[in-house]
């Protein structure tokens, strides 16, 4: 199953977006039409990539917008950026997420004893390769955080794109601490900061900070891709969220979007442009000790 891009507006700016089409030419959802499995046999999912790792835009699956392109994140209407936290440079993963999951805002996690995020559950992918913006690939998962960001559960998939030249030595999260060393404690104390230099307060973790193995991190997903079924098949309410997708649905449902849709929606939006610069204050380095 391959994937192409289709960028719009200005790279680095407020109107950029990446939308993503199938084999056929056809616009598809990230969100919704993307298989989740690439080998339901084998536990291989896909996962569509939103930040390269070393980067800092933080860019993410549009899931309220029609097609759900990938944009970068705004608040208070400037683009967002993660701050370098001391050692860090941005990412230190390819960061992504699973597509046909959803964490559930109106589920109360077992585990956590919060609610879900209302967004796709998240990937980091630790393999030797920098991934491209919009790169669907497809991983192997090792285990999985369970991240309390402000009083909600946000998961993040320990995994490994197949393909990469450490995939064969890579299996459990045990194969991560033993071949990658301090990764894993490296993971947790980015997410612990990186909201940090933006006034937020330092992450919270369930299960005392440890990773969950594969097996748990597979039930988690599967879990959450169920809560995807109920959202896709009006079960769960969708609130702000865009259903609308051009594979999934069949023509009957109220969340089919037509090619002809799909491509007005794309021709709505500005085309391609010259890229942005990014700001010089993206580079600085923020220092922080409890």
């Amino acid at each position: 199953m391959s994937f192409s891009l289709e960028e719009r507006g200005n790279p680095n700016s407020l109107s950029y977006r990446l939308f993503l089409k199938n084999a056929e030419g056809k616009y598809v959802s990230p969100f919704h039409d993307i298989p989740m499995y690439a080998d339901k046999n084998q536990n291989i999912f896909h996962m569509v990539v939103e930040v390269p790792r070393w980067t800092n835009a933080k860019m993410e699956i549009a899931t309220k917008d029609l097609l759900n392109p990938i944009k970068q994140d705004v608040k208070k209407g400037k683009l967002r950026y993660v701050a370098n936290v001391f050692p860090h440079k941005g990412y230190i993963w390819n960061y992504g997420a699973i597509p046909q999951t959803w964490e559930d805002p109106a589920h109360k996690d077992g585990d956590t004893g919060c609610c879900g995020d209302n967004d796709p559950i998240d990937v980091c992918e630790i393999g030797s390769k920098v991934c491209s913006r919009g790169e669907v690939i497809k991983v192997k998962v090792l285990g999985i955080l369970a991240m309390i960001d402000e009083g909600e559960t946000d998961w993040k998939v320990i995994a490994i794109n197949v393909e990469d030249p450490e995939a064969s030595d890579l299996n459990s999260i045990s194969d991560v601490r033993r071949l990658k060393p301090g990764y894993l404690k490296a993971t947790v104390d980015w997410f612990r900061k990186y909201k940090v230099p933006d006034g937020k307060p330092e992450n919270k973790f369930a299960f005392n900070e440890e990773f969950k193995d594969k097996d748990f991190a597979i039930e988690v997903i599967e879990n959450t891709h169920n809560f995807w079924k109920d959202l896709i098949s009006k079960k769960a309410s969708a609130g702000e969220l865009n259903c609308k997708n051009t594979c999934v649905s069949g023509c009957d449902s109220p969340y089919f979007c037509s090619g002809d849709e799909a491509k007005a929606a794309v021709a709505e939006t500005c085309p391609c442009g010259k890229e942005e610069p990014i700001p010089s204050s993206v580079d600085r380095c923020f220092f922080y000790e409890k």
